[in-house]
């Protein structure tokens, strides 16, 4: 009877080894995912070839026709309308702030008769990021962090312990 005890024990551990192997793959396997970065495509997605059929001179219906509405037109016409078209691809994993790993814009810019007069592509590299609106209120003095005010009113005494700062 004792060997026959000795072997359930085996049995027993051996399965809760195969769980317990399994749970670890299965968390592996999760993290591995998460970390995968998540790509989305936003914008203009041109038909291939299309840009390669646009030609100086060509009118602005017969662009339409082949390239689709413009993302944008421009908003001021003084020597002749504009079209815009869009288009970003952003990478982001798990819970990170997805960044802009790619931009295109085709910028086509038509005379006063509607006629196209020059074709313009522009990647990421071109661009300039303009802070339009920071929402951020500058604060004139030392900026500190959470801990660097703790060790501060400590150094001091701890007569100002967590406020680091004289109001």
């Amino acid at each position: 009877m004792k060997v026959s005890r000795d072997n359930m024990r085996d049995s027993q551990s051996m399965m809760g080894r195969r769980r317990l192997m399994w749970l670890g793959t299965a968390i592996c396997a999760s993290a591995l995912a998460a970390c995968q970065p998540e790509r989305i495509n936003r914008g203009y997605r041109p038909k291939p070839g299309a840009l390669a059929q646009v030609s100086e001179g060509m009118s602005k219906s017969d662009v339409e026709s082949i390239m689709g509405s413009p993302s944008t037109k421009a908003s001021v016409n003084l020597n002749g309308d504009s079209y815009y078209f869009i288009s970003s691809v952003t990478e982001g994993r798990a819970f990170m702030r997805p960044t802009e790993v790619s931009r295109e814009v085709i910028a086509i810019r038509f005379d006063q008769q509607d006629l196209v007069t020059s074709v313009a592509q522009y990647a990421l590299e071109d661009g300039r990021v303009i802070n339009i609106n920071s929402r951020q209120t500058p604060v004139v003095g030392q900026e500190l962090n959470i801990l660097q005010e703790l060790f501060r009113g400590a150094s001091k005494g701890g007569s100002n312990i967590g406020l680091g700062r004289k109001f």
